[in-house]
């Protein structure tokens, strides 16, 4: 018999699969649920294999969402950034590296030069160990070509795939010197913790304040960080109603920047070499309600 408990023991993976192909947790929650609903009505018949079922429906649904997707991007106010979501800052032994890395914004934002296809190959391949004809199954074509498709996502992936940098203390001290100087306002500071070629995305969304375009280099960098400190005071918010709180989102140390205790930002760091080497700053408010959840509970 279908039931809700034996559904349960899948959400987690369901929702894991579905977040990396979406970028997005709060539409990952939407697919998982659309999937259960489908679980719940199949005959009894249909689903010889739960997982291979759920995560056939999970996926497919996933790629519909994507292809809308592309034309909702181009319409996007400023850089689109993925949705932050807390993770486990102490993953068990088990979670591969694979599937550490998958999760980050940086490879979130890598996996969307994919096509879908290709994204959802990948993803199943490389990060959830699938057998060629399970995924062949899954996206209704042959082993033959979910090899072309893993070959090709690879191809794309190799050359931006940033290097592994594993040290997660060094990670999280340069994120606690970031936030002491973003705190005091301490320009040589920030400098000292940034990659001299950083870059800067901030996603708005077009619905609150955020750079329209990607800043690059330590020095503008800078400047727009202190600015934006400097310039608070001009829009109602007073530096000690600003909360720094330090998070571990998407597998990586991460700053949750809160205005009289509500999140206002999330800054997700990109690091290599003992520097910060990119900044991404969600802002986007629709983009913040999942977290929010998640540290609310």
């Amino acid at each position: 018999m279908v039931t809700a408990d034996s559904f349960e023991s899948h959400r987690p993976k369901l929702f894991a699969v579905a977040y990396r192909m979406l970028g997005s947790a709060s539409e990952a929650e939407d697919v998982v649920q659309d999937a259960w609903l489908r679980y719940a009505a199949a005959p009894r018949d249909d689903v010889r294999s739960p997982d291979a079922y759920l995560t056939t429906i999970v996926t497919r649904l996933c790629l519909d969402r994507l292809k809308s997707a592309r034309v909702a991007r181009e319409e996007y106010v400023g850089p689109w950034l993925p949705e932050p979501l807390l993770t486990d800052a102490s993953p068990g032994p088990e979670q591969s590296a694979a599937l550490a890395e998958s999760v980050t914004l940086a490879f979130i934002l890598l996996l969307d030069t994919l096509s879908p296809e290709e994204r959802a190959t990948f993803l199943l391949r490389e990060v959830f160990e699938y057998e060629y004809q399970e995924i062949a199954d899954v996206l209704d074509t042959t082993p033959a070509n979910c090899r072309q498709l893993l070959h090709r996502a690879k191809e794309r992936l190799r050359e931006r795939r940033p290097r592994a940098h594993d040290d997660s203390r060094e990670k999280r001290q340069l994120v606690e010197r970031f936030v002491s100087a973003l705190r005091h306002g301490d320009a040589g500071e920030l400098t000292s913790v940034l990659a001299d070629d950083v870059g800067l995305w901030s996603d708005g969304g077009g619905k609150v304040l955020a750079a329209r375009r990607p800043v690059f280099g330590r020095h503008d960098v800078v400047n727009l960080l202190i600015g934006i400190r400097r310039t608070a005071p001009a829009y109602g918010i007073t530096l000690d109603a600003v909360g720094f709180e330090l998070l571990e989102v998407n597998g990586e140390p991460a700053l949750a920047l809160k205005v009289e205790g509500r999140i206002d930002s999330v800054y997700a760091f990109s690091f290599g070499d003992g520097a910060i080497t990119a900044l991404r700053i969600v802002r986007n408010p629709d983009k913040l309600r999942y977290i929010a959840r998640q540290l609310a509970s």
